[in-house]
């Protein structure tokens, strides 16, 4: 990586989901390839600074006849729930994918079990993946296969997408909207918090109703932390946090990783990608309030979303670092928020 880039750790990206998708999951070296279409790819990654993060895995509601992936809130039957049958098999393939990567990799990327595997890998050069799973449907609801994929290398999960399942209910995309929607944790949605502080898993609270956050900020013993959500006093998107649930993640330690998706940082809500970096600056200023210096990081969802065509891809990221500078953001600052806030939140937790 040149020597004046900022490293980035981000927080969340569906990348691992497209590559699966893309070709029948069957061309892992295209991740080794500068493409022209998705958001992050090895090259493109090493021209934005973009040296780890964690990979999720996201089994979709339905996928088209083509094995295209269409998310379009405006289809009740891409919210509708997924079976265990169809998500454990699935939730396989992108952890398949992310090994092929790694073996193919000539050890420039490396699968992360630990923060501290993480930061080695960063400081050689590498890029670290942690694995993480959206929407854990594809765990049994006794947690019996919780073990295996711990084995394999999950270090982290969310219970729920925008969707019902076993373990909890998700958030819908409505907007405007108020995250106050739906219930809360189902007694093995309890079971698996206990299990993954036990364990040492990450637990993501983004996507999950504000009944299911209060759950697990009762339940939880670890930090609270939603990897990819902004203020929702600027956007009112249900996806996004109040302050009363922002003020609960500065009193656990806990972070939140800044999401890209312009119609979470728009007031008001538009899916469009001339959205200025201006946007996602005003979101960090409230959370940088709200949470102080050590709560705040990156969460692009990047190659799940419509990012700012002023970012672009995973290589525009300089662009939204300078733009923090223009902002009076100092170096020290950028590079809590650009890569250590995630990594020192992965010590806290455990990891």
């Amino acid at each position: 990586m040149p020597a004046d880039l900022i490293p980035v750790f981000d927080g969340h990206n569906d990348t691992l989901l497209r590559l699966v998708l893309a070709d029948g999951g069957r061309k892992a070296e295209s991740f080794f390839d500068e493409g022209s279409t998705g958001h992050i790819d090895l090259p493109r990654a090493r021209k934005g600074g973009f040296c780890g993060g964690l990979f999720a895995m996201f089994t979709p509601s339905r996928l088209l006849d083509d094995e295209t992936l269409d998310l379009s809130p405006d289809d009740p039957a891409n919210f509708s729930q997924v079976s265990q049958e169809n998500a454990e098999p699935f939730t396989r393939k992108m952890i398949d994918m992310a090994l092929s990567i790694e073996r193919l990799s000539d050890g420039e990327v490396v699968i992360a079990h630990s923060a501290t595997e993480a930061r080695r890998a960063m400081a050689e050069g590498k890029l670290a993946i942690i694995l993480h799973i959206e929407g854990v449907e594809c765990l049994s609801p006794d947690l019996s296969n919780l073990d295996e994929l711990y084995h394999v290398g999950l270090r982290s999960l969310g219970p729920v997408w925008s969707r019902k399942n076993a373990f909890a209910d998700g958030v819908p995309m409505d907007f405007p909207g108020s995250p106050d929607t739906g219930s809360g944790l189902t007694e093995a949605g309890r079971e698996l918090i206990r299990a993954c502080n036990m364990m040492g898993i990450m637990v993501d609270l983004s996507h999950i109703t504000e009944k299911g956050f209060w759950d697990i900020a009762k339940l939880s013993t670890k930090p609270l932390v939603a990897s990819h959500s902004n203020a929702h006093s600027i956007c009112q998107s249900p996806r996004n946090l109040t302050d009363k649930q922002l003020e609960a993640v500065r009193a656990s330690h806990g972070l939140v990783g800044i999401n890209f998706h312009v119609g979470f940082l728009r007031p008001d809500g538009a899916k469009d990608e001339r959205t200025g970096l201006d946007q996602i600056v005003a979101h960090t200023d409230h959370l940088l309030e709200k949470l102080g210096e050590d709560g705040v990081a990156f969460g692009s969802d990047f190659d799940g979303c419509t990012v700012p065509a002023a970012i672009g891809d995973v290589a525009g990221m300089p662009r939204l670092i300078e733009r923090y500078r223009q902002a009076g953001y100092g170096e020290t600052l950028i590079r809590k928020i650009a890569a250590e806030n995630w990594l020192s939140l992965l010590e806290r937790t455990g990891l």
